[in-house]
């Protein structure tokens, strides 16, 4: 496995991105440490799935002077040795052909950033092995064999967040998780990151929900069209003021023992 620097996961400097033929990141400066946990908060379009997308090089930056992208230490790598090493967690399975495939075959496929286990992949003893890790992580061997046409979706949600699991990354980065979940099945996703979060591994959480800010997560990141207007502990930025210039809109902030939720 290609070696890599183990106390950073991220370093951004002066990044712009464009979609099409508009900049939607502006002069993006940011660090993250392996094994970190951190919130990017902000309205939608405010470019936070941009900046997930930039990390996980799905889009490039705009080469200025200055531009600096470094990824567990290092500015280039092949994607494929890459994507070992973090996984990338958003709200839908891929493809079509996911929901006739068993919970343990889509697992497997996270290998292959497929939608299932094509013909032409060759999957070895080690991978169904670390699949079954997975799902055990997850607390979902019982879906081992189900469709995931047929499953809550909660219980797809557990299967997402498994086949991201299958290298067994220091990093997750999840674009906006909870969307499209009922009451019960958030909750059980917040239990879920909070026993990966314990377990040691680092979390990148993109949301527009403050309840879905975990009591684990200590740094949040502000962001309002296309650039970071905040950077620091949570205490000091998710306050009533700080979220109410954020979303342009009276922001009241609740407490329920460690949770936040607002209204």
């Amino acid at each position: 496995m290609t070696e890599v620097k183990e106390s950073e996961f991220l370093e951004l400097r002066q990044v712009n991105v464009a979609r099409g033929d508009r900049v939607v990141l502006h002069d993006v400066n940011l660090s993250i440490r392996t094994g970190e946990h951190v919130a990017i908060l902000g309205p939608n379009g405010c470019g936070k799935s941009t900046l997930i997308m930039a990390m996980s090089c799905q889009v490039y930056p705009i080469v200025r002077p200055g531009m600096v992208v470094r990824i567990f230490g290092r500015e280039r790598w092949d994607l494929t040795m890459l994507r070992q090493h973090f996984g990338v967690v958003g709200a839908e399975l891929p493809g079509e052909r996911t929901a006739v495939t068993t919970g343990l075959d889509a697992v497997t496929a996270g290998f292959f950033s497929a939608s299932t286990l094509w013909p032409n992949l060759h999957v070895t003893r080690d991978m169904r092995a670390r699949s079954h890790e997975a799902l055990e992580r997850m607390e979902a061997t019982h879906l081992a064999d189900r469709l995931v046409g047929e499953m809550s979706a909660g219980e797809k949600r557990r299967i997402v967040i498994a086949r991201a699991l299958v290298h067994r990354p220091k990093q997750l980065l999840l674009d906006e998780p909870s969307n499209a979940l009922d009451l019960a099945a958030q909750r059980e996703l917040r239990e879920t990151l909070r026993k990966l979060a314990h377990e040691g591994t680092g979390l990148v959480l993109v949301t527009h929900h403050l309840g879905d800010i975990l009591p684990e997560i200590e740094r949040v990141i502000l962001m309002r069209a296309g650039r970071i207007v905040g950077d620091g502990p949570r205490a000091e930025l998710l306050t009533e003021p700080c979220l109410s210039e954020l979303f342009g809109a009276s922001v009241r902030i609740g407490r329920d023992e460690e949770w936040l939720h607002s209204w």
